[in-house]
């Protein structure tokens, strides 16, 4: 159905083995694409530590911390919750890089019915890059495909 860019698939894991670094993800919105496409790439044992696919409110609490007074209050789509979500997955899983999304991949009353997502990319703790993607109305699957890229393509950058 969809494929990932390969050229930059291979780029971040030859970045991650040449420096002997991990990552781990946590996603909601694109539920698990990220880590199919890290899963995916040559010699992902040794740097893909794993991931989270938390997606509602408790679940995201319950198993990556995110701040429940602030998750609530955004129906847990904002960038402090991607944030959160990105350390918080670097703790968890003990790596150095973290990726984190959560959004919206249809059009809901709760999003003013817009399409959007927040994702952050984390370094040691550090917030490497974050930021919105914002997506036409469209197919879901689509959409969340997007925001994978998107957010693969940023990683590249990162690392």
């Amino acid at each position: 159905m969809f494929e990932f860019d390969q050229k930059i698939l291979s780029t971040i894991a030859k970045r991650l083995l040449a420096k002997k670094q991990t990552i781990s993800v946590a996603e909601s919105v694109t539920s698990g694409l990220l880590q199919f496409a890290l899963a995916s790439m040559e010699n992902a044992v040794n740097f893909y530590q794993g991931g989270v696919t938390a997606y509602n409110i408790a679940q995201k609490f319950k198993h990556l911390t995110v701040e429940p007074l602030h998750a609530l209050s955004v129906n847990c789509v904002s960038a402090k919750v991607a944030v959160e979500m990105a350390k918080n997955v670097c703790q968890k899983f003990t790596s150095d890089w973290g990726i984190a999304v959560t959004g919206y991949a249809t059009p809901v009353p709760e999003s003013g019915n817009k399409v959007f997502a927040y994702y952050c990319i984390v370094y040691k703790d550090k917030v490497k890059s974050k930021g919105k993607i914002l997506s036409g109305k469209q197919e879901p699957a689509r959409v969340q495909m997007r925001y994978a890229t998107v957010i693969l393509q940023q990683l590249s950058r990162q690392i």
